[in-house]
């Protein structure tokens, strides 16, 4: 008797994971939607969606040919801690939620392999498996939708009516023929508000229908994925955000009293969990070795030592506090040209904020 959505549910939260079901292995109607997104350009310089990995997006059993279904699971991350838009001291940067402690990839992997391990068993004889997690070319949202996980919001985030959206998501295929769960309906309504607060307006309507992001304006893709310098009129839409940005999340009303981790899940014994909001001036003063010691294992090392301080210049022009001029100075004279030029700009913004609110 095969296995049942329930029995997964159970091992799934045995494991760790507060959300889980279950969808076909079979391609999607969004591949569509996201062909044309990533052709329109929008995936700015995200070359991973755009190249020959594309293509394999259409149909997971190119990620494991006798695949007949996904598991699809979610794992809160989400803590007491606050959110960015009620922490607004500009002369502290802000670090993305999801990236406040270990990598997820690495988070993720052992109670994945544990389920699996207790699917095994439950099933009675081994199945072929692939984890998946976030870099597998692979619809993730739309399947977690298909599995009834959640619905996509506009601001395109996966949204489950009792824990919000504050999610790492994953996924299991596996050579099981399961009885596939129901996607929920959209719950967002004609709520706006992560359109409305998004400082760069990136949160764009899709040709299609609904919306959809444009990275090329978005924070997020920014600060992470941007090797080069930050735009002008872009970085001063940036704020103080130094790697990421939750603003579309922290505005949406189902995230307000969603449920939240008495624990932080994000860090492990004999690691120390990174400051959320580190100030500035402490910032411009790490080394490359300074870097590497603190965000090595951390999401953050994706930015790189030139990118994450390119993003502390940034947020020290934006800041208008004069106490950020010295060290914003000092970074002028860095030895990496995108830091020094970064600065340079960065400074004169902050002189002309200066000097116009005095």
């Amino acid at each position: 008797m095969p296995l049942s959505s329930q029995q997964i549910q159970e091992q799934a939260y045995a494991c760790g994971f507060e959300i889980a079901g279950v969808t076909q292995a079979a391609p999607h109607a969004d591949f569509a939607r996201f062909a044309a997104w990533s052709q329109s350009g929008k995936a700015a310089g995200m070359q991973y969606l755009t190249d020959h990995r594309a293509a394999k997006r259409a149909d997971p059993r190119s990620l494991l040919p006798e695949a007949q279904s996904i598991i699809c699971l979610g794992k809160l991350y989400n803590t007491d801690r606050p959110l960015s838009t009620e922490h607004a001291d500009p002369s502290q940067g802000w670090i993305s939620r999801y990236a406040w402690g270990l990598d997820y990839h690495d988070l993720l992997r052992p109670p994945l392999e544990a389920l699996v391990r207790q699917l095994t068993e439950l099933n009675g004889a081994p199945f072929h498996s692939k984890i998946c997690i976030d870099t597998a070319p692979l619809l993730e949202r739309s399947y977690a939708r298909a599995a009834g996980l959640g619905w996509i919001g506009k601001n395109t985030c996966l949204i489950h009516q009792q824990h919000g959206s504050w999610f790492f998501l994953a996924e299991i295929l596996v050579d099981l023929p399961l009885a596939p769960d129901h996607p929920l309906p959209d719950r967002c309504g004609t709520c706006t508000r992560c359109i409305q607060a998004c400082p760069t307006a990136a949160i764009v309507p899709n040709p299609a229908g609904g919306f959809e992001i444009d990275a090329r304006l978005c924070i997020s893709c920014l600060t992470i994925e941007e090797r080069g310098p930050i735009p002008s009129p872009l970085a001063s839409l940036q704020g103080r955000h130094i790697f990421g940005c939750d603003i579309c999340q922290d505005v949406c009303p189902w995230n307000w009293h969603a449920h939240r981790n008495q624990a932080d899940l994000t860090t492990e014994p004999g690691f120390r969990a990174q400051i959320f909001a580190p100030a500035l001036s402490d910032l411009a003063l790490l080394s490359e070795e300074d870097f590497r010691r603190l965000f090595r294992r951390t999401p953050i090392w994706r930015a790189r030592y030139e990118g994450f301080l390119r993003n502390v210049a940034v947020a020290m022009g934006n800041s208008g506090r004069a106490e950020l001029r010295e060290p914003l100075a000092r970074l002028t004279a860095h030895h990496s040209n995108l830091v020094s030029k970064t600065a340079q700009v960065a400074l004169a913004h902050l002189e002309t904020s200066l000097n116009q609110s005095e």
